[in-house]
C-alpha cells in the first residue's frame, strides 16, 4: 500500500514539476535540457558533468579546443564547436560574439586571401562564411532579444564595407543594420555611439534621406555628437532636402572655417567605398578650392578615390 501511495504521490507531482522547470527555463533561471545530439558532440565524461549542472565549464574548455582549431585553420570544426558551445551556454554573449567573428571575419579573410583556391571557390566560400558569421549572430539575438552587444555586432557586420558587398543587395543591408542598431538603442542601455551607428547606416538608405536627416538634427542638438562624420552627413542630407541650399555656406557655418570644411568635404568625397550620399559635396569642393586658391595639381579631384568594394574586384584573379 505505501509503495502504491508513493507511485500516485509521485505521479500527481510529475506535472507540477514540469510546469515549474518550463517556468524557471522561460524566465532565464536555468538552461533548456541538452538536446541529445549535443551530449553525443562533448562526449560522455563532459555530457555528465554539463547534466551536473557546470554546463558553462565544459563551454569553457569547448572555447579552448575550438581556438586550437582556429589555430589550424579548420574553420567547419571551429563553426561546430562554438554551435556546440551556445548550446550548453545560450546566455554567454562572448560566444555568439566570436563565433560569429571566426566565421564572418577570421574564416571570410583567409578564403579571401588563399591563393590556392581558384578565384570562383574562394568567392563562394568568402561568402559563405560571412552568411555563416550573420546567421550566428542572428540566432543569438533570438536567444537574447535584448542584448544591445549582440544587436550592436550585428549592426556592424551588416554596415561594414568589407562585408556588405557579400549581401548582393546594399540598400537592404544597409537598412537591416539601421533596423538592428535602432533596436539596440531601443534596449536603453547602448552608449551613444550605437544611436550614431544608426544614423550612419539610415543615411546610406536610398529613399530614407528625410527620415535620415530628422535623425540627424536630433543627434546634433547634443555637443556629444557634433563629430565630423554626423555633421558631413547633417550638410549632405539638408543638400538632398533642399536643392536650392548654399552648401559651401553652410559647410562653413557648420564646420567653423572654409579650411576646415574642405577637409572634411575632401574627407568625405573619397570615401565612396563606404557608399555614403555625396549631395552637394562636389559643387562645394569647388567652390571651395577656388577661394582658398588650391592649385590644380593639389586638387581633390585629381586624387584617386578609393576603389569601390566589392568580390568584383577582390576575386578577379
Amino acid at each position: 500500500m505505501l509503495t502504491l501511495a508513493l507511485l500516485a504521490f509521485g505521479a500527481a507531482r510529475m506535472p507540477f514539476e514540469a510546469g515549474l522547470a518550463e517556468d524557471i527555463q522561460a524566465a532565464g533561471l536555468m538552461p533548456p535540457k541538452m538536446e541529445i545530439g549535443t551530449r553525443d558532440k562533448i562526449g560522455q565524461t563532459s555530457s555528465a558533468v554539463a547534466l551536473g549542472g557546470l554546463r558553462t565549464l565544459v563551454a569553457t574548455f569547448l572555447n579552448l579546443r575550438a581556438f586550437g582549431f582556429f589555430e589550424e585553420q579548420r574553420w567547419n570544426d571551429v563553426s561546430e564547436t562554438y554551435g556546440t558551445i551556445v548550446d550548453l551556454a545560450p546566455r554567454t554573449r562572448y560566444y555568439w560574439e566570436t563565433g560569429s567573428w571566426h566565421s564572418a571575419y577570421n574564416a571570410a579573410s583567409y578564403y579571401l586571401n588563399d591563393s590556392k583556391l581558384p578565384a570562383l571557390r574562394r568567392r563562394e566560400a568568402w561568402r559563405a562564411a560571412i552568411f555563416q558569421g550573420r546567421a550566428f549572430l542572428e540566432r543569438g539575438i533570438r536567444n537574447n532579444p535584448n542584448d544591445w552587444n549582440l544587436l550592436s555586432s550585428l549592426g556592424f557586420l551588416l554596415a561594414d564595407a568589407n562585408k556588405f558587398p557579400a549581401f548582393r543587395d546594399p540598400n537592404a543591408s544597409f537598412a537591416r543594420a539601421a533596423e538592428t542598431y535602432h533596436r539596440a538603442w531601443e534596449t536603453g542601455k547602448a552608449p551613444g555611439y550605437v544611436r550614431r551607428n544608426e544614423f550612419y547606416a539610415l543615411a546610406r538608405v536610398t529613399g530614407k534621406e528625410s527620415e535620415a536627416l530628422s535623425l540627424a538634427h536630433e543627434l546634433y542638438t547634443e555637443q556629444r555628437n557634433h563629430v565630423p562624420t554626423v555633421m558631413i552627413l547633417l550638410l549632405v542630407l539638408e543638400s538632398h532636402e533642399n536643392p536650392e541650399l548654399d552648401v559651401t555656406a553652410r559647410a562653413v557655418e557648420i564646420f567653423g572655417t572654409p579650411e576646415k570644411a574642405y577637409e572634411a568635404l575632401a574627407s568625405h568625397w573619397q570615401h565612396t567605398r563606404e557608399h555614403f550620399p555625396i549631395y552637394g559635396v562636389a559643387g562645394a569642393l569647388k567652390s571651395l578650392e577656388k577661394s582658398l586658391a588650391v592649385s590644380p595639381d593639389k586638387s581633390i579631384f585629381n586624387k584617386l578615390l578609393q576603389s569601390p568594394a566589392g568580390p568584383d574586384e577582390w576575386f578577379s584573379h
